[in-house]
């Protein structure tokens, strides 16, 4: 068993063009401040990371680290949700995607595919350099359009579309490999990896590479209505990064999973503060320690309600009290008694005395 470390927060829904959002420098501070040991970094703004120059350069890689460990923190993983977005992006979004791509391969699939591509090999080789041993990211999606059945899926397209995901991510998984740096899925609703059976329809494409991981993030099954506790005993093996992100579904008679197209506060299927929705991590705290995970508890702020400076300081303190320091010894140990076969054999009644 291990103790989970933690709290870490992502940067991701923080980063912004206000003092001390738009600096590296002043949101280090500002987490400290919140209390949080660790960050989990995205590296589309090089305010806060040139991922091209991470990649390349170690001594870049080592100032960078430097500069974040001179806070109290540590770089928990790098992330690329946008970029592996738009390593697989159906043609119906090209126009909403391409305002993650650069000007330079907008209205442009192929350039822009090949643009995530190196993304993500960039971020393998800066994972390398700056001692990580998991990323973070999302699969991409040509299939999400069809998820549900109607009009009648044609035979094969789903085999086709999981077919071409496995082609486009296999050079990367390979890339990360060769660093020693596992990809850690965020399986989310948008993805072609959204449940646990996509996410094993993928492994099997990718002859069940090594890499291919999960990062866990449980509100994505609240608002699916899958069971996330038995989903860490089907794939424990395989997470390697954790979002401590809370959520609630609430159904009425009028909307159910679906959402009815509303905003997230009049959704049934909603987003909250950790520990304000209905997520169990007492529960998966301690399976997670159980099952041996070596990661980061990372903070994933989303929510339609309450505000976000609130919900830092919230969810730091909400990480550190769910936080199990593993024990290492059994709590009975105080009456064990030694082992002697030939006490046991006569217990078991297989000697006379």
């Amino acid at each position: 068993m291990t103790t989970i470390k933690g709290p870490a927060v992502f940067l991701a829904q923080f980063i912004g063009n206000e003092a001390p959002f738009n600096s590296l420098e002043g949101i280090c501070q500002w987490a400290k401040d919140k209390g949080f040991k660790g960050i989990q970094m995205p590296t589309l703004d090089n305010r806060f990371i040139d991922l091209k120059l991470a990649a390349e350069s170690k001594t870049y890689a080592d100032e960078l680290k430097g500069k974040v460990n001179s806070f109290g923190l540590e770089i928990t993983e790098l992330s690329t949700h946008l970029q592996g977005q738009l390593v697989a992006v159906n043609p119906a979004y090209d126009q909403v995607f391409d305002a993650f791509a650069p000007d330079s391969v907008k209205n442009n699939p192929k350039a822009r595919t090949e643009w995530a591509v190196q993304q993500l090999k960039y971020a393998a080789q800066a994972s390398q350099n700056l001692g990580l041993n998991a990323h973070a990211t999302f699969s991409g999606s040509l299939l999400w359009h069809m998820f549900h059945p109607w009009p009648q899926r044609p035979e094969g397209l789903v085999e086709e579309g999981f077919k071409e995901l496995a082609k486009r991510w296999l050079p990367i998984l390979n890339e990360f490999d060769q660093c020693g740096v596992d990809v850690c899925y965020e399986i989310h609703p948008g993805e072609d990896l959204f449940d646990g059976i996509t996410y094993e329809m993928f492994l099997e494409k990718v002859n069940n590479h090594p890499r291919a991981c999960l990062l866990y993030d449980p509100s994505h099954f609240v608002l699916q209505q899958l069971d996330y506790i038995q989903y860490i005993d089907f794939y424990h093996e395989r997470i390697k990064a954790f979002h401590v992100k809370d959520a609630e579904f609430n159904p009425t008679g009028r909307q159910g999973t679906f959402g009815g197209y509303q905003g997230w506060a009049d959704r049934a299927g909603r987003y909250r503060s950790p520990g304000d929705g209905q997520v169990d991590f007492k529960t998966i705290f301690s399976k997670l320690s159980q099952y041996d995970f070596k990661g980061w508890a990372v903070m994933e702020w989303e929510c339609c309600i309450k505000d976000s400076e609130t919900g830092a300081r919230e969810g730091s303190e909400f990480i550190s009290k769910h936080i199990i320091p593993v024990t290492d010894r059994a709590f009975d140990d105080f009456a064990a008694t030694g082992a002697n076969e030939t006490v046991n054999r006569q217990i078991l009644g297989l000697d006379s005395k």
